[in-house]
């Protein structure tokens, strides 16, 4: 197979290929996702949920919560049941119009192999269903988890996307052989298969049909906006009045980590030990854990639990060091963590364990291994003066619009459109609009 792999500042395009049991190539009138995870309980910053609510500014977006990658375990314990419970709430709400032109659904799902009939068979009637609320016809195919793979082969699309944005067969508890065989199926089949992390992309580009590097986006005005709100802030007599009010209490300094706290991503044990030995300063972690009970009962730490997307800049803007404690496991050193560019565009210094695609961040990001480097760089970003200019300027262009709309025109450039036209369509695509004054579609909004 010949393999196309291209850059997301110069798609092209590439032979034209088979796009499941829909026609080849032609007009789509709206996009099916299936999403990596869930609308109503997962932070909304995801790269799936970013480019969906971009491409619901231009036409009719479904998107399909995460029909998942592993079944829940009894042996998680009380974890077992808060994610049946949350699943099974989400599953109740139907198919819910969240935006203008943009539906979120979540089909009766069995995640894993032995359940692998039932899904093929009761998915696509769901998912048909959906669509018809949705008033899509003659979907693009969208696949942000290889587990619905199987549903390109039994709903007629134009065209199709997969969102290879992490290693998904390192996922904890997930079935490798499983996802492999469904992630090369993808690859073969995708008219593009996404890439968020370089070195991944080198690894696999030979195995897609079309591979093309379009990484994650920043809402940068708003996380720069509140860096500098921040910023002013700490000149005023009204010290701290922009910080978030479960934060004004914890002293300074404050250290920072933002995202998920999870076993296949976070290191607890590196972040346990580096807060142990900089106990003068304090440790705050905003986002949901699933590590188990008591992991961490030090006095300096504070967790805070999830929050909404819209307030994350404000929370990251609140910490004076932002970090990322990764372990390094194969998920890491194949991922590109979309928190890396919030970071840099709220203006904090950076300290993080070494993963592949920092590399391409080289003097914005202090790398650290193992305690003893991690403790003395975070030591040195709090006692030395921090410059945000050349964090800012690596990440001000790189919004979530600009990226959808490398998608939209690298679409275009293999003969893939929407079939609804829109003046906002048309500067996305980069192209002078025929009517300008037909435009009613809305600007995104976080």
């Amino acid at each position: 197979m010949h393999a196309h792999a291209q850059s997301y500042e110069s798609p092209s395009v590439s032979t034209p290929i088979s796009t499941g049991t829909g026609p080849s190539l032609g007009r789509f009138d709206g996009v099916v996702c299936f999403g990596g995870v869930d609308w109503w309980y997962h932070n909304r910053g995801h790269y799936d949920l970013q480019m969906m609510r971009e491409f619901s500014t231009v036409m009719p977006v479904l998107y399909i919560n995460s029909i998942g990658m592993r079944m829940p375990k009894v042996g998680s314990g009380s974890m077992f049941f808060h994610r049946i419970k949350r699943k099974l709430k989400s599953i109740s709400r139907g198919v819910v119009p969240v935006r203008d032109n943009f539906w979120v659904f979540s089909p009766v799902n069995l995640p894993g192999k032995q359940f692998t009939t039932f899904s093929k068979k009761m998915l696509p009637i769901q998912v048909r269903w959906a669509m018809k609320k949705a008033g899509i016809k003659n979907p693009l195919l969208w696949v942000a988890v290889p587990t619905a793979q199987p549903m390109t082969e039994k709903i007629e699309h134009v065209g199709l996307m997969y969102q290879r944005t992490d290693r998904f067969e390192a996922f904890k508890g997930a079935d490798p052989a499983l996802i492999r065989g469904y992630d090369r199926k993808l690859k073969a089949e995708a008219d593009v298969t996404l890439y968020c992390s370089h070195s991944l992309m080198e690894q696999e580009k030979h195995e897609c049909s079309h591979a093309e590097f379009i990484d994650h986006g920043v809402d940068y005005r708003n996380f720069e906006k509140a860096g500098i709100a921040a910023d002013e802030n700490r000149k005023q007599v009204e010290y701290g009045a922009t910080d978030p009010e479960d934060v004004c209490g914890i002293a300074r300094p404050r250290v920072g980590f933002v995202g998920g706290i999870d076993s296949h991503t976070f290191d607890p044990d590196l972040f346990v030990e580096v807060a142990q030995s900089l106990s003068d300063m304090q440790f705050v972690l905003v986002g949901g854990c699933t590590l188990p009970d008591g992991w961490c009962d030090l006095p300096n730490v504070h967790m805070l639990g999830q929050k909404p997307y819209e307030q994350v800049a404000q929370y990251m803007a609140a910490f004076d060091v932002l970090i990322m404690p990764w372990n390094q496991s194969e998920w890491i050193q194949a991922c590109n963590p979309i928190k890396l560019k919030e970071y840099l565009a709220v203006g904090r210094p950076i300290v993080s364990t070494p993963f592949a695609e920092l590399d391409h961040y080289r003097g914005l990001v202090t790398s650290a291994s193992g305690t003893t480097q991690f403790v003395r760089a975070i030591r040195e970003a709090i006692e030395q003066s921090h410059d945000p200019s050349a964090g800012r300027k690596r990440v001000q262009t790189e919004t979530w619009t600009h990226k959808a709309s490398n998608v939209l025109r690298l679409l275009d450039l293999k003969k893939l459109a929407p079939t609804r036209q829109s003046s906002r369509l048309d500067a996305m695509l980069g192209r002078t609009p025929k009517n300008p004054e037909t435009d009613t579609s809305p600007e995104p909004t976080a």
